[in-house]
């Protein structure tokens, strides 16, 4: 008689879930959400709907004594025609918050771009598989599997050879973080790994990470979806998917930005709120978008094909974004004490990039994650930052 036949089954609640803000119960177990129904509702294309129901930062938590732990998914993972398929994503299981573990799981449903431009793809099913995790320590312990960031995840059940009940309410505060691409995890290898992810531990917080990738373009229903999510604190990471999609101009950016803002204040009128510019990109730093993918040097790569000069027509760089951003936090922190601005160079700047270059030209390599991670817990997190703890 196999291992298996002795271990017990858990169907997956909402209730062992963090880090999401919604689950939708599939033919197969729950589909955690990074966004809202009503939101879903308002997305406008592929690419947000793909990456808000990617997990990241979502993760299990119980509390058990087993050693044994299998927990069944049904991923769905994407590829893009014409390139090698990226490795399968990995399930990091933390052991009283420490990395102890790690899983991946065969097969799933792929989807299959065709058109990197309008992220047009082929959906083929597949069938569901096990991450498998053996010889865990002995003992009752505090357990969290965080979900792969670049794969949709549904979840299915525990199979462990003790009793699982979901872990307490932590007590921690609630750090809720909206971002891009970076923030999602992009070209990081592990999920506790992306900077949100390693910038939480650092800060001793539970994340909400509503990172989405190519996505952080200031839409209404976002900012709805965070006055409305529980939080003690918010940060917005904002403006390299406006200039690298080429969606706004400067007349639109900057009260779109505001209207973001008063949307959060409705919710969260005193929360402490970190306003964040971009990152250092050459690519776009004196040139607009919309970016393109260059694979004229044999590897994938990105490039601006806006032209510099029409910046003084009010098309956006990141450098005229961090000079908006900045002035709109000055204009507004005389009546919004709790509103504070966070310039993205000082997370990842000239230096940082000499040290760890962008391999893509857009996204940093895992030790940019640890970098950026770093930067912002020294400076959020820090005694007189604005997420310092009371």
């Amino acid at each position: 008689m196999s291992t298996e036949q002795y271990l017990i089954s858990t169907p997956v609640t909402a209730d062992f879930l963090r880090g999401h803000l919604d689950v939708e119960e599939t033919a197969h177990g729950l589909l955690p959400h990074r966004l809202p129904a009503r939101a879903r509702r308002q997305i406008p294309d592929d690419r947000l709907a793909v990456a808000e129901a990617q997990p990241s930062g979502v993760r299990l938590a119980f509390r058990t004594s087993a050693t044994t732990i299998g927990l069944g998914t049904l991923p769905t993972k994407r590829v893009y025609a014409g390139f090698p398929p990226p490795p399968d994503g990995v399930y990091d299981l933390l052991v009283n918050g420490l990395l102890t573990a790690q899983a991946t799981v065969e097969g799933g449903n792929l989807r299959t771009v065709t058109d990197m431009r309008t992220q047009a793809s082929d959906f083929t099913p597949g069938p569901a598989g096990t991450a498998r995790f053996a010889g865990l320590p002995a003992g009752e312990k505090d357990i969290e599997i965080w979900l792969p960031h670049g794969e949709i995840t549904e979840v299915i059940a525990l199979r462990t050879d003790a009793p699982v009940e979901p872990a307490p309410k932590s007590g921690r505060r609630v750090w809720l973080h909206h971002g891009s691409s970076i923030s999602h995890g992009s070209n990081a290898v592990f999920p506790s790994t992306i900077w949100p992810a390693l910038a939480a531990s650092a800060g001793d917080v539970e994340l909400i990470n509503l990172g989405f990738g190519g996505s952080a373009l200031v839409d209404p229903f976002t900012a709805r979806a965070i006055r409305d999510t529980p939080a003690d604190l918010i940060s917005l990471k904002l403006g390299i998917n406006v200039v690298n999609s080429d969606a706004m101009r400067l007349r639109a950016f900057a009260p779109a930005v505001h209207g973001f803002l008063d949307t959060i204040r409705e919710g969260h009128p005193t929360t402490p709120l970190l306003l964040v510019s971009p990152v250092l990109c050459p690519t776009h730093e004196n040139t607009p978008g919309p970016l393109m993918p260059d694979l004229s040097g044999g590897a994938l790569r990105f490039k601006a094909t806006g032209d510099p000069a029409e910046t003084a027509a009010g098309r956006l760089t990141l450098t005229v974004v961090r000079e908006v951003l900045a002035g709109i936090v000055e204009q507004r922190s005389a009546e919004d004490p709790h509103l504070h601005y966070l310039d993205g160079l000082d997370l990842y700047g000239e230096s940082d990039h000499e040290e760890f270059p962008l391999p893509d030209g857009i996204h940093p390599c895992p030790e940019g994650h640890r970098r950026i991670a770093g930067n912002f817990a020294g400076l959020a997190f820090a005694s007189d930052g604005p997420f310092a703890a009371s």
